[in-house]
């Protein structure tokens, strides 16, 4: 990464141990890559996000006190380059699947009670219910006035749109793991394309990544 890729982030990781800076961005790809497949959307990582943009302002300054033909510059920029394109892909990502199961997250959001299981974080929850407002105010203003008054009932439940949890997605098993969805058996290392929904819990443990 830079000069300073082993710097110690503390609280990054499980349980608040501290990370390196590779190792945070490690766990942001994975993060990245399993947000672009799972059919719904995944547990917030904006520690991780946060972590790395932080990273890429400490590596701007260390760029700052390089000489102007070091060709370490042009490394280091690339570096910086592939770590703001991460970071914006999973946000795009992320805030897509928002826009599209707005309602249904919310009402999931509402029903959690733990800190550490919640899909959203406290911003996109804001966005969330303002993209709802925004909506409904849109709908309003185009359709709903212009109808006879007793057609005017809206129900925002109507509207909204729930992933497909029995998509199928290619994972690998970080480790054995047996009896999967009734009959499967993961040996550690190997490849399976299956359902989301049975291998949801060892995707949220860590003892399979999806590809």
């Amino acid at each position: 990464m830079s000069d300073s890729e082993e710097d110690i982030i503390e609280g990054s990781g499980d349980e608040g141990e501290a990370m390196t800076a590779s190792e945070v961005l490690q766990k942001l790809e994975e993060a990245w890559i399993t947000e672009r497949i799972s059919p719904t959307l995944e547990r917030h990582q904006s520690e991780l996000v946060d972590c790395m943009l932080d990273q890429i302002n400490q590596m701007t300054e260390n760029l700052k006190r390089c000489k102007k033909h070091d060709f370490r510059l042009a490394i280091h920029k690339m570096e910086i380059d592939r770590i703001r394109y991460i970071i914006s892909s999973y946000l795009r990502v992320r805030l897509e699947k928002i826009e599209r199961f707005a309602h249904y997250l919310l009402e999931k959001e509402a029903n959690t009670t733990e800190e550490s299981l919640a899909v959203l974080s406290p911003h996109e929850v804001a966005y969330a219910r303002d993209y709802i407002s925004s909506l409904e105010s849109h709908f309003q203003s185009l359709v709903l006035q212009h109808v006879p008054e007793n057609l005017r009932t809206f129900d925002a439940a109507k509207m909204s749109v729930k992933p497909n949890m029995d998509s199928y997605i290619f994972l690998r098993a970080k480790q054995e793991t047996q009896g999967v969805d009734e009959e499967v058996d993961l040996e550690e290392g190997s490849q399976h394309l299956m359902r989301y929904k049975p291998i949801s819990h060892l995707l949220h443990s860590g003892a399979v990544t999806l590809i």
